[in-house]
């Protein structure tokens, strides 16, 4: 039976959460202890959120370990990283509501590691002047999220977490709800909200090696705010992360945290050479994630890579007990995965795409998107990292901005006197559904989505030019002709076919916003590397916006406030000396 010959349900709520990993469920949460009706969905159960895979820490200026660190040298080491892109009151939001963020995790009984004293440990991450990063082994994510959702099984907090959302509904420029399906049994799905909060993450799944899980991260946010009317930020900036597993296929990519490097884990290339001492001798290992990737890259580029195309971390210096303490889901991954114990040998690893540094363009205050009743938080939004995200800082985000997006939509609802529907904006997301189900056309979805992750790594990989990025674009049209003949074949297991002919339409949109994108920014700037354009340019210090309609604009940077701007335009050896040497 299709979808179309179902009844469609037909549910409402005044805030409706697009998503159910830490963003969509801190965001929740808050809605939820202000007595706002709140309703919570998910493609995933909420128990294996894709927050639950970040493994290191998050950030906040405590102090607990150096006192004299303090939220405006955390805003200017965050400002500086991004080379200058990041929104400077995303910024000062995030770090001067950081240790509430911990506050509000330690209330709800997140298991923190600690030091004898009982004061929260706190380690160096990457660019971090002092060590801010707090966790609970290379489990944080995972504990984050279980905190999470206990606090909201307290709150009694609807969660769905089975319902793709295909489609946001805008009538006048103001959204009244949305629409999907349920991926078990196919039946359509209209939820009527008074507002809508996007939390459904970036696009890294475009690329054929990935951080994020198969059906994660595919360009679904992106392509769901740019049909409302939304614009894209910076979508042209992904962060690579140095070290994904190269083997076995199946889990290519797969995260080896950046904890390794934090505990002396160190990089050498297949000759045995330390190689960080050629590219960042003062931080070597403990360098920014962008030039950690870019020198990975650069050391199998030029043939001084692995017989599989990688090169070596190594750990088995440190003890078995710091490895089983510090590292302990490193530890047992690569027992699982390839059997290796890595206390005894390195670990064979390669970038990876690891985060969306680009994603909705929101306003500082609240996270709105310009579209009235919409907002965007998480790695479906942009502003905080600009051009390289420091570890341990998107963690903090969705806790910052979970809060102050849940208070300021449950402000918006509760002002709202009038809400118009528009019949024909359901009627379009009802045919779009129906159309994929009850077509004749020959192409899967899963065949397209490899060949858009092939041309991804090919073309807008860690090294672009324009003859890449142009041949990149080429392709990509023919894949988009060959989606129209796109139609999806649920079976007696689900309707996971759908789910993929969705993500399909969704990492189409990704990247062609990341391509275009990318052709515009003419300038080597952080995570983005042109080999035809090498040098930094100050008057690309800005973002791209992207819409279906209007393509690519640039914005100009905002300066940052005193307070912290003089911090990060101070040099590295300045701001690093003697502090990461532990």
């Amino acid at each position: 039976m299709t979808s179309s010959a179902r009844h469609e349900r037909l549910l409402s709520t005044s805030v409706l959460v697009i998503g159910t990993g830490g963003a969509g469920l801190r965001a929740s949460i808050e809605l939820a202890e202000r007595g706002i009706d709140v309703l919570a969905v998910g493609k995933r159960r909420k128990h294996d959120a894709h927050t639950t895979l970040a493994a290191g820490g998050i950030n906040a200026a405590l102090g607990t370990m150096d006192p004299e660190d303090s939220w405006e040298q955390h805003a200017a080491d965050t400002l500086r990283e991004s080379y200058f892109l990041a929104d400077p009151a995303i910024v000062e939001h995030v770090t001067r509501g950081a240790a509430e963020g911990i506050s509000d995790l330690e209330r709800w009984g997140m298991p923190f590691a600690r030091e004898s004293d009982g004061r929260i440990s706190q380690r160096f991450f990457g660019a971090h002047t002092y060590r801010r990063t707090a966790y609970a082994g290379d489990y944080t994510g995972l504990e984050i999220q279980r905190t999470l959702v206990r606090r909201a099984t307290e709150l009694q907090v609807r969660v769905i977490d089975t319902i793709y959302i295909t489609r946001i509904l805008v009538a006048d420029g103001t959204v009244f709800g949305v629409y999907g399906f349920d991926v078990v049994d196919g039946a359509p799905v209209q939820i009527r909200a008074d507002a809508v909060i996007l939390a459904a993450g970036g696009h890294t799944r475009i690329w054929r090696y990935t951080s994020s899980r198969r059906d994660e991260n595919t360009g679904d946010s992106f392509r769901l705010a740019a049909l409302a009317g939304a614009k894209l930020r910076d979508a042209e900036l992904v962060q690579f992360h140095p070290s994904g597993l190269i083997e076995p296929d199946d889990a290519a990519g797969t995260l080896v945290s950046e904890a390794a490097r934090g505990e002396g884990g160190v990089l050498r290339n297949a000759r045995g050479e330390r190689f960080m001492e050629r590219y960042d001798p003062e931080r070597m290992e403990l360098s920014t994630r962008d030039r950690v990737a870019l020198a990975n890259y650069t050391e199998i580029a030029e043939g001084r890579g692995t017989e599989r195309g990688g090169v070596l971390l190594d750990v088995s210096h440190l003890s078995r007990e710091v490895i089983l303490e510090k590292l302990p889901r490193l530890y047992r991954t690569l027992i699982d995965l390839q059997m290796l114990d890595i206390s005894e040998k390195p670990i064979e690893v390669a970038p990876t795409a690891h985060y969306s540094m680009g994603g909705v363009w929101v306003e500082p205050e609240h996270h709105g998107t310009g579209i009235d009743g919409l907002y965007a938080i998480g790695e479906a939004s942009s502003g905080l990292h600009g051009a390289n995200r420091l570890g341990g800082n998107s963690l903090i985000e969705l806790l910052v901005y979970g809060r102050i997006t849940g208070s300021a939509a449950a402000a918006y609802v509760q002002g709202r006197t009038a809400v118009a529907r528009s019949t024909d904006a359901v009627a379009e997301a009802r045919a779009e559904m129906t159309g994929l189900l009850e077509g004749r056309g020959r192409e899967t979805p899963r065949r397209l989505q490899r060949a858009i992750r092939d041309l991804m790594t090919q073309h807008a990989g860690v090294v672009r030019s324009e003859t890449g990025l142009l041949a990149g674009l080429e392709t990509l049209a023919e894949l988009e002709q060959r989606e129209l003949d796109v139609t999806a074949h649920p079976d007696i297991a689900g309707f996971d076919d759908l789910a993929h002919a969705f993500d399909l339409k969704g990492s189409l949109l990704a990247a062609r916003a990341t391509l275009e994108s990318a052709l515009e920014r003419r300038e080597t700037r952080g995570c983005h590397n042109r080999s035809d354009f090498p040098e930094q340019d100050d008057a690309l210090r800005g973002s791209f916006l992207w819409s279906p309609d209007a393509g690519v604009e640039f914005q100009p940077a905002t300066p940052a406030p005193e307070s912290f701007r003089d911090l990060a335009e101070r040099s590295d050896g300045e701001r690093v000396a003697g502090t990461l040497l532990e």
